[in-house]
């Protein structure tokens, strides 16, 4: 089951693929770069938009504009035709200390959106990051549900909508966590161990949940895509031609493909040249259509 090279991007840090099933285009970002990028699989038109700031996660509002998680707050951002994103600040987020961005991020199934922060001099292991929920209309400051994290990572949520699941990916972490979740007021609740990834080749970075339940995370450092049950057993692993995946993400017209997005380190590259490309699976399973932002959500 080989990996097929999408798109020879070179992003140096390429995360947050989005599909967008209205487009039928891949949307994801490359977060030092500032850019929104998007491939259309009608007629592979790959367009870029740069931000103001890092953005590190993404969510559609379903309008063709973005909620993004960027350095200090949340934005709603709209592609602009000269290649830049019009952006609005939404809310501030307060950092506990300075050289802080956000990170991984998505919709739960109801439309709330969740994304952690982390300081991004990882040497430091600052276990500042925290897990945050936003709602449209919501007034400062946000709300933490889950702190003391170095890098928060993995966000994902079962077909239900029940369980949460939240990773670490700093070296001296590398688990995964499930919660119990409550639908009706979206908080997350029981955590517990679902997976120990020291246990399995590389660190746990982004990851989506097919319409099984089984949860997929990118085995960063390994350049390999595990699939885990609902019971958190190994179910398969996946390679693909880099070392670093990032985050992946189900598309296509019948949403059987599974996006990856990958980093591109820097130092020689001669044994990954395709490092920070994007790439294709076929899993033989399909996936769920990612949620959009609900901006009539209040709460």
């Amino acid at each position: 089951m080989q990996a097929e090279l999408v798109l020879d991007a070179r992003n140096a840090t390429g995360e947050c693929p989005v599909w967008d099933a209205r487009e039928q285009a891949l949307y994801w970002v490359d977060i030092p770069a500032r850019t929104l990028n998007c491939l259309s699989l009608m007629d592979n038109r790959v367009q870029r938009w740069e931000a103001p700031q890092m953005l590190a996660c993404i969510a559609s509002y379903g309008d063709g504009s973005w909620l993004a998680g960027m350095e200090n707050g949340l934005f709603h951002v709209t592609p602009r035709d000269d290649g830049t994103l019009a952006s609005q600040r939404l809310i501030d987020v307060e950092h506990a200390r300075p050289g802080m961005r956000f990170n991984d991020g998505r919709c739960d199934r109801q439309g709330h959106f969740w994304a952690g922060t982390m300081f991004m001099d990882m040497a430091e292991a600052s276990a500042v990051g925290k897990l945050y929920r936003y709602a449209s209309g919501q007034r400062e400051p946000l709300n933490a549900y889950v702190t003391n994290m170095i890098v928060p990572n993995g966000l994902g949520f079962s077909p239900d909508g029940n369980i949460m699941y939240l990773s670490d990916s700093h070296p001296s972490v590398q688990k995964i966590w499930a919660f119990d979740y409550d639908v009706d007021t979206g908080t997350p609740h029981d955590r517990r161990l679902f997976v120990d990834m020291k246990h399995y080749p590389g660190r746990p970075d982004g990851a989506a949940v097919d319409a099984e339940g089984c949860y997929w995370i990118c085995g960063n450092d390994e350049g390999l895509i595990h699939r885990f049950t609902p019971a958190g057993k190994l179910d398969r692993s996946m390679p693909v031609p880099v070392k670093k995946p990032s985050m992946c993400a189900f598309g296509g017209r019948d949403l059987d493909t599974l996006f990856v997005t990958s980093i591109r380190p820097g130092g020689d590259l001669g044994d990954q040249p395709l490092a920070g490309g994007v790439f294709a699976l076929r899993p033989g399973v399909k996936g769920l259509q990612e949620p959009v932002f609900r901006s009539d959500l209040s709460t």
